[in-house]
């Protein structure tokens, strides 16, 4: 049996009517560039996260640029998250003028551990980007308590927790600002490239509106020295589509993982996701922990025997030859070391099937018990 990491074209193939309807008017219309489409999804995302403010930008690590300099990072300044996410978080840190500071991870969720922020705070640390990885919530009590005693501005990274919860609340809707990628294989994903900022702060919805735009919000008005950085048109018409979808996508996901932890259960070596106590994990991403060394092993087993996996992600940020400047060095973040170095993400999307998941699960009990 083959099973792929997703199935974009199956995904395609159930909404496509839909889909032509909705981009067939741009095309005629020839509203490429911030059209009706755009708004209009700005305004239905905004009704999903019951949030006052969307502005769709061209992708996720855009979002968090612009929501940094829309906050007032500057040059100089640091901004906290976490050893262990996509290097899209700390560059966009990098292009403000910042200096991003990592801190380590929980060993159970993998995302920030917020109990070790208040010994990577200095005088100039002014804001901290929790991460809500594979579609999990970050402890984000604690990180606002702490964002309250000092000081600190607090941007959400979204970009794999779209309809996560915590506390009943939309992820994204807490900080400053939620940012959040549309890459085509997020939960809520478009044709390419694309991504939003949120916020409930109408100035850093005016402000991030400009910096999209060249600096401005009219045509040859620049008011800030800005970026050219606009959702297209095409793409916010298949979020349109996709996003009546991501409740019932998210439903099946969330299926999915409860059978591939019941089948994994009691599996020498396999450690499966843990859920956060009051949230809902949306599972972008279905990670296990592979101990003993026998990560890379399993995954070329999988791949022989027609399984696609992955792993998010097999370097710490801190240990990248990007971030070699500032000066971390091996066993800083031990947690999101071994993370990289044991952690696999199985195949995972709504349309998986029961017969493909029983199929992963019996071929890693296969190799965990018999083969090694």
């Amino acid at each position: 049996m083959n099973v792929p990491f997703l199935d974009l074209p199956g995904q395609y193939e159930a909404i496509r009517k839909e889909v032509e309807e909705r981009v067939a008017p741009i095309f005629r219309d020839a509203s490429f560039i911030l059209g009706p489409s755009v708004k209009e999804f700005e305004e239905a995302f905004g009704r999903f996260l019951g949030t006052c403010e969307v502005v769709g930008v061209a992708n996720g690590t855009d979002a968090l640029i612009l929501a940094l300099k829309a906050i007032g990072i500057r040059p100089g300044d640091e901004v906290i998250t976490a050893a262990n996410s996509f290097v899209a978080t700390a560059e966009a840190i990098a292009h403000t003028g910042a200096r991003p500071v990592f801190v380590d991870v929980e060993p159970n969720t993998y995302t920030m551990n917020v109990a070790l922020i208040p010994d990577a705070i200095t005088k100039r640390t002014k804001a901290m980007i929790p991460v809500h990885l594979y579609g999990q919530p970050v402890d984000l009590d604690a990180v606002l308590a702490l964002g309250r005693a000092d000081g600190l501005r607090v941007v959400e990274d979204a970009a794999q927790a779209h309809g996560a919860t915590y506390r009943g609340r939309p992820v994204g809707t807490f900080g400053e600002a939620g940012c959040f990628s549309f890459y085509p294989g997020k939960n809520l994903g478009a044709c390419g490239d694309a991504g939003a900022v949120v916020t409930t702060d109408k100035a850093v919805a005016e402000t991030v509106r400009k910096l999209r735009d060249h600096g401005g919000t009219r045509k040859y008005q620049h008011d800030l020295v800005g970026h050219n950085s606009r959702l297209d048109s095409l793409q916010a018409a298949v979020l349109l589509v996709k996003l009546r979808y991501l409740n019932q996508w998210n439903a099946l996901r969330q299926e999915h993982a409860q059978l591939y932890s019941k089948l994994l259960s009691g599996i020498p070596g396999i450690t499966t996701p843990t859920i956060r106590a009051g949230c809902t994990h949306v599972f972008h991403l279905y990670v296990i922990r592979v101990s003993g060394g026998k990560r890379d092993a399993l995954q070329n087993y999988l791949r022989q025997e027609g399984i696609a996996t992955g792993t998010h992600y097999p370097t710490a940020l801190h240990l990248t030859s990007a971030f070699r400047y500032l000066g971390y060095r091996v066993e800083d973040f031990p947690v999101a070391e071994a993370c990289a170095n044991e952690v696999l993400s199985l195949p995972m999307f709504p349309e998986l099937t029961t017969r493909q998941i029983e199929y992963v699960a019996d071929r890693i009990r296969h190799f965990m018990e018999v083969k090694t």
